[in-house]
């Protein structure tokens, strides 16, 4: 068990936390949500004790170990990758280094017999024995081959070095697991290993994640960040996020008498009760979640922004032909012999791990660079719009405020319809005065996305929406792609946001020939995946 008493925590005149009293218990996996600068991090650090709060006290089952997924990718760089692992033991690591220097003594005492059979006492409850093997094993599930595990850290690139940190934090069975944002940098493999790994954890997680997929499949409660506090909810994400936005239409609905409210949150409870056999704790939370009351749930004070891609008309039979595209990019042939017909109504994802491929790909599509071989031809009804992967020739060095900034793509030139336009996208006010050239890296994902929807367009192509988005703007982003009625090519590491547009999968993996599906991508993974 690991509690937070009365914590608060202020920089400046910010207040992050006021009083949170919160209280994590075995057998659960809590997943931290909030909007971006909430606190998330900070309140995992509070936790683990690198950071101090301004007051209160984190308090944790005594000889309960904590481990935490670190995020300095440097920090282990002279060691190596077995090593590094089974640090994640702190004490057992400890041992086995104290052990290793009283054996290399050459004028070995009786004392350091006895120091040693102590240590091979501990050493031995800590399963010492079987560290190695275990930290292999671990390692060889999230994609590290064996012969990487020898080398130093410095010698491996930083996906494997995200692969490496994770198994480190997951070594030894913690009582207390402290993750966050986990899934970055893994690919679709290592992501479905960690969540059956946290599924069959029978210890306390506390998880901080974008990754609305991933804390659907493993989270059984969700802890809002909010009102300065933190409101715990049983069930997952999406649980939260159906309960959240129902709680505030009836706050808005005042006129309603109270008994229909109620019955419809427990309709709504009963429905997602009924869905809960996905999860290891299927009964306690159908329990949980047949107690919960409408004053449990208050509606959220996050706000989401308005995605909606209308096409101003609509597009002919003729769609998309591209055909033996090939092209070469410093001495590297990223693309060779690539032949695509998208038809009307493809919502086409493209996956796999060759991004520089899917990348390359979208902006000879967009005329932004040539083709060695190959043509394509767009049909005569179409009209793009583009969201490319590298946006700062947009906004660097650009001396435009937003509203002039959008007034470059908009047909209506009138300011009072373009701030209206802004405020939806979440730029009110003074906001929309902003300078284009300062803005956040989410903040130009909203611009562009504002961009697109202005251009009416009736095919989109988009490359890694999703990258400095908040969990709000992506679901309104995976909201406003599922209901776009034309055609689309995009690409994205959203799980939930590929299962739910998709209708056709395109995998670019490196040095395997391109698989081109018409399926869902919960179905593709389970062909490529065999489970």
């Amino acid at each position: 068990m690991i509690q937070a008493s009365n914590i608060s925590l202020q920089f400046g005149k910010r207040i992050l936390f006021e009083n949170v009293n919160i209280q994590f218990d075995k057998g659960n996996c809590y997943g931290i949500i909030g909007a971006n600068g909430a606190g998330k991090s900070q309140f995992l650090k509070i936790l683990s004790g690198e950071l101090q709060p301004n007051s209160g006290e984190v308090i944790v089952t005594p000889g309960e170990r904590i481990s935490v997924l670190k995020q300095d990718h440097f920090l282990y760089d002279e060691y190596d990758v077995l090593s590094t692992v089974i640090m994640g033991n702190k004490r057992l690591y400890e041992v086995m280094q104290e052990k290793e220097a009283l054996y290399a003594k050459p004028d070995f005492t009786d004392e350091d017999g006895l120091r040693a059979a102590e240590l091979e006492g501990e050493f031995a409850e800590m399963d010492g024995w079987d560290a190695e093997s275990n930290a292999q094993t671990m390692l060889n599930q999230l994609g590290i081959d064996e012969e990487k595990h020898g080398k130093k850290m410095a010698e491996l690139d930083g996906n494997d070095k995200v692969k490496v940190l994770l198994a480190q934090a997951l070594f030894g069975n913690p009582d207390i697991l402290l993750l966050d944002e986990p899934t970055n940098h893994l690919d679709v493999k290592a992501i479905r290993w960690l969540e059956r790994f946290l599924g069959d954890f029978e210890n306390t997680v506390i998880v901080v994640s974008h990754d609305r997929h991933f804390l659907n499949e493993v989270c059984t409660y969700i802890a809002d960040i909010d009102y300065r506090r933190i409101q715990l909810y049983a069930g997952n994400y999406d649980f939260w996020y159906e309960s959240s936005q129902l709680a505030l239409r009836q706050a808005k609905e005042t006129n309603k008498r109270n008994e229909a409210k109620i019955k419809e949150l427990k309709e709504f409870i009963a429905r997602f009760s009924a869905n809960a056999s996905k999860s290891k704790q299927a009964t306690s939370r159908k329990k949980l979640l047949e107690k919960i009351e409408l004053t449990d749930i208050q509606p959220s004070t996050r706000r989401y922004p308005f995605i909606e891609f209308k096409p101003e008309r609509e597009a002919g039979n003729d769609i998309l032909v591209a055909e033996g595209i090939s092209k070469t990019i410093d001495g590297v042939k990223v693309l060779d012999n690539f032949t695509l017909r998208v038809d009307k109504g493809d919502k086409i994802a493209f996956v796999g791990d060759d991004e520089q491929a899917k990348t390359t790909l979208f902006r000879i599509l967009m005329g932004e660079i040539e083709p060695d071989e190959g043509s394509y031809k767009w049909g005569v009804t179409i009209t793009t719009a583009y969201f490319p992967k590298d946006n700062n020739p947009y906004f660097e060095g650009v001396d435009l405020s937003l509203v002039d900034w959008l007034r470059q793509y908009s047909k209506e030139q009138d300011e009072t319809f373009l701030r209206g336009f802004l405020g939806r996208m979440l730029f009110s006010g003074e906001e929309a005065k902003k300078k284009a050239c300062v803005l956040s890296g989410g903040e130009r994902v909203r611009c562009m996305l504002s961009k697109m929807m202005l251009s009416g367009a009736n095919f989109l192509i988009l490359d890694e929406p999703t990258n400095h988005l908040d969990l709000e703007s992506i679901t309104s982003l995976n909201n406003g792609m599922t209901a776009f009625p034309g055609t689309m090519l995009f690409v994205s590491k959203d799980h939930q946001l590929v299962s739910t547009v998709a209708n056709r999968i395109v995998d670019m993996s490196v040095g395997q020939p391109v698989v081109d599906k018409r399926t869902t991508y919960e179905e593709y993974l389970q062909m490529k995946l065999g489970d």
